[in-house]
């Protein structure tokens, strides 16, 4: 997974000392709530009715164990000892006293972790195939992709006050389980008739009251062009993009209202002016690429073991969780395993402190100190032996997150944003 550089780390931590210094002046009743609203927002943090919430920022939905212990740490210190994972790859809190917001954003940047443009009308997380690397039918791992999109997309100056949120997700895989035809920018990775690799994009889809699936306004992007294409998007959007109703404000409406030939002239039109000044070079994208490699995979047959055979056979209960909540791995001997978090009578989504530090351990002893979320509000070990599924699945038994209910009907989302 992407570590931080220096230059990563040094723009959390002077976001942190910032954000200190603007609570505390607010708090101090130096700043208006009208002056602090779009400096908390761009922090993931949200004042509501009997607590703030802050969102906090999962990129892609992939988690260290060191960092998932710190989400625990934050659960127990911060908030009422529990935590929310999103429909967007994120958590939330939704007890922690203003105050202490900056010391949790502390918190988080000792782990290369932060919240900045987890809300607000900005680029929000990029979200993608929580499968990714690991999936049988995956043409490219998408996740160096969403990195650096992510690094372009924080802090940049051209669309920091959009008309409205905007989100963007990226799939390299036959099966769309990113969701990219209800994103504002939906990125698939396609390949040319050359075998290049490149892009299909997407734009104008959400959910929400207005639910629209997006349009292709560009069947195939080279690598090359994948910033400078996004930039103009962006750009049309935050020219034509409607202000005067929050309703009507995001692309989807947009695009609907110009028209998708129209709109794909304007974007076109813009790209010409500026593809030049933006160039995403091998060198970039190799640089990206080399922070994904794969686990130290063990030489393992293919064949299940027969241990795990005979389990499946003579315990409804195993067979049931194996069926439904493991999948297959592209390589051989490996299973990719989902922590259901929708057991019966608890919000889907939700885990204490006790859960996530649990998680974090078996992360470690189970997937190479790996996790996902999932765009559905569950949690994967990606990179899970097959030798070691039955003595995994008891232990997921034990903290509740092993309903066998992965693509059910119990599997339903409910993020309450």
């Amino acid at each position: 997974m992407y570590q931080y550089d220096e230059f990563d780390q040094r723009i959390v931590d002077e976001r942190v000392r910032q954000f200190r210094d603007q609570t505390e002046r607010f708090l101090a009743g130096r700043l208006t709530e009208e002056q602090f609203r779009p400096l908390r927002l761009m922090n993931g943090l949200y004042l509501q009715r009997h607590a703030p919430m802050l969102r906090v920022a999962i990129p892609y939905g992939l988690l260290s164990a060191r960092q998932m212990r710190m989400l625990a740490h934050i659960a127990r210190t911060y908030d009422r000892g529990y935590g929310h994972f999103t429909t967007r790859q994120n958590i939330q809190y939704n007890w922690p006293e203003l105050a202490r917001v900056p010391d949790i954003l502390a918190d988080l940047a000792s782990v290369e972790m932060h919240a900045i443009q987890t809300s607000g009308n900005c680029i929000r997380n990029v979200t993608s195939d929580h499968l990714a690397g690991v999936a049988c039918d995956e043409l490219a791992d998408p996740r160096p992709y969403c990195e650096i999109i992510r690094q372009w997309s924080t802090f940049h100056p051209e669309f920091s006050y959009l008309p409205r949120k905007f989100k963007i997700a990226v799939t390299g895989a036959a099966h769309d389980r990113a969701a990219v035809q209800v994103h504002d920018i939906g990125l698939r990775i396609v390949r040319d008739d050359a075998g290049t690799i490149g892009f299909e994009v997407l734009v104008g889809g959400g959910l929400g009251r207005t639910p629209i699936i997006g349009e292709t306004i560009r069947h195939f992007l080279p690598q090359r062009d994948l910033l400078s294409y996004l930039e103009a998007i962006l750009r049309v959007y935050n020219r034509f993009g409607r202000r005067d109703n929050k309703y009507k404000a995001r692309i989807k409406i947009l695009l609907k209202e110009t028209g998708a030939e129209a709109f794909t002239a304007l974007v076109e039109q813009e790209w010409q002016q500026i593809r030049d000044e933006l160039v995403l070079d091998d060198v970039e994208i190799d640089r990206v690429k080399s922070h994904f490699t794969a686990p130290p995979y063990e030489q393992l047959p293919s064949e299940l073991p027969a241990a795990i055979n005979e389990l499946r056979a003579s315990d409804a209960a195993f067979a049931a969780w194996f069926r439904h909540n493991t999948f297959d791995h592209k390589i051989p001997g490996y299973r990719i395993v989902f922590l259901s978090l929708k057991p019966p009578g608890v919000p889907p989504g939700d885990l204490d402190h006790r859960q996530i530090d649990a998680i974090a351990d078996l992360a470690e002893r189970f997937s190479f100190g790996e996790l996902r979320v999932s765009h559905n509000q569950n949690l994967i070990f990606a990179d899970v032996p097959t030798t070691d599924l039955h003595t995994l699945w008891n232990e997921l038994r034990e903290w509740g997150v092993a309903t066998p209910n992965i693509n059910k009907a119990t599997d339903i989302i409910c993020c309450p944003g």
